[in-house]
Parts: C-alpha cells; structure tokens; sequence
C-alpha cells in the first residue's frame, strides 16, 4: 500500500465533521490485474427515500514540491487512472481531489489551474487543515 499523505487523518476528520462515515481508507481497486489505492472511500447515506445513498473516492494531495506545475501534473495523472477504472467497476462512486486551502488559493485559483480543473472535469474538495473542515466542493 502506499503512504499516506501528509494531510490523511485532517481530511477524515473533515469528511466526518462533514457528515460522511468513512467506509474505506484506503479505497481498494483491482483492475486487468493491477492494483491501486485510492486514499478514501467514504458514503453518506441520504434520509429521503427518492434518493440513493452517495458515495465517493477522494484522493489528497499536498502539493509540497518546488514546482505547483508538475505537482498539478501528478495529480491530474492519478485522478485520471483512479476515475477511469474507477467507471469501470464502481460507475456510481464519484472521485474527488482533496487539496488544503493554501493550494486551491494557489494553482487552482490562476487561470492555468482553471482551465486544467474545468476542461478536464475534476471535482473537487478544498479543506482546512487547521480547523480539519471541509470549506468548499467544486463538480
């Protein structure tokens, strides 16, 4: 398995405070023989009766390089592996990228990071690692 991110224990707490029951960490993949990790899987469970239950995969990274471009590359290459087999067996879970405030106000917030985020349609969480809330979902 692989390590977990430096911000793993703030966004569980966020995700539970948040009103989600943390149903995988990791979130477990098999796919044509390969294996992969995603850091949380996670469910709310909806009380109407019309609605299904949601369910999520959510992918942190701390974006702690010297380059925020080639950080923003990584990760735009491991969501794009993780929602495409993640389509394939669990079409119903939809995956998040977790990043903390200062990175959103950073990267994601200039026009660059906009259009990577827009064009290639990545939801997204925006927590505080502080105060372990979450502040914003972007879809």
């Amino acid at each position: 398995m692989p390590a977990r991110d430096i911000y793993h224990a703030a966004v569980i707490q966020a995700l539970i405070a948040d009103g989600w029951v943390i149903t995988n960490d990791p979130f477990y993949l098999a796919y044509g023989g390969r294996e992969l990790y995603i850091d949380i899987g996670a469910e709310k469970v909806t009380i109407a009766a019309e609605k299904d239950n949601e369910k999520i995969a959510v992918e942190i990274k701390s974006f702690l390089s010297l380059s925020p471009v080639s950080d923003l590359q990584e990760a735009v290459g491991q969501y794009e592996i993780y929602r495409t087999v993640l389509k394939e067996v669990e079409p119903t879970r939809q995956l998040y990228l977790a990043v903390n405030k200062r990175v959103y106000e950073g990267i994601f917030s200039e026009r660059f990071g906009q259009l990577i985020v827009n064009k290639i349609g990545i939801n997204l969480i925006v927590f505080d690692e502080q105060l372990e809330r979450i502040i914003k979902w972007i879809n």
